[in-house]
């Protein structure tokens, strides 16, 4: 079963968008495996942000990342990956999105999602350990999934 990283950024957690965010994930049928709150230190932003740390907008991002709480969740699901990059959206024009819905500015855009499987497992393992992540039977997805997406 797929498994992917959203992070609920400090603009939502200011703006009391946190209930609203995981509503849209739970409601597309995608279960919650992992899910804390956290302050991003600066070790851990440099890691996760290490493709733009050269750019000349990491100090300003790395300050809004760590300026409040994030909301880290691990979602799992057949094709979790697309489906929360889906939901997340990728710009604020993205009506019916996250994204689109939620935010105005590109850069403190509410919401992190990963774009890939391989992205989804080390964004992952950066942010939880394995015993904060649960196993469990989630009775919905009998009507939600065919046994062939459920073996995904």
């Amino acid at each position: 079963m797929e498994r992917t990283l959203i992070l609920i950024k400090p603009d939502s957690v200011q703006r009391g968008l946190c209930g609203e965010i995981i509503g849209r994930f739970e409601k597309k049928g995608l279960k919650i495996v992992g899910m804390k709150m956290m302050k991003l230190r600066e070790a851990v932003l440099r890691e996760h942000y290490a493709h733009v740390a050269g750019e000349p907008f990491f100090l300003e991002l790395s300050k809004f990342m760590s300026s409040s709480p994030v909301v880290a969740i691990v979602i799992e699901g057949p094709g979790a990956v697309k489906i929360t990059r889906k939901i997340a959206g990728t710009s604020p024009d993205e009506l019916g999105s996250i994204r689109g819905d939620l935010s105005i500015s590109s850069q403190r855009n509410v919401v992190h999602s990963s774009d890939s499987i391989e992205t989804a497992n080390r964004e992952i393992r950066r942010f939880f350990a394995d015993d904060e992540l649960f196993e469990y039977d989630k009775d919905e997805w009998r009507h939600v999934f065919s046994e062939s997406e459920m073996k995904k």
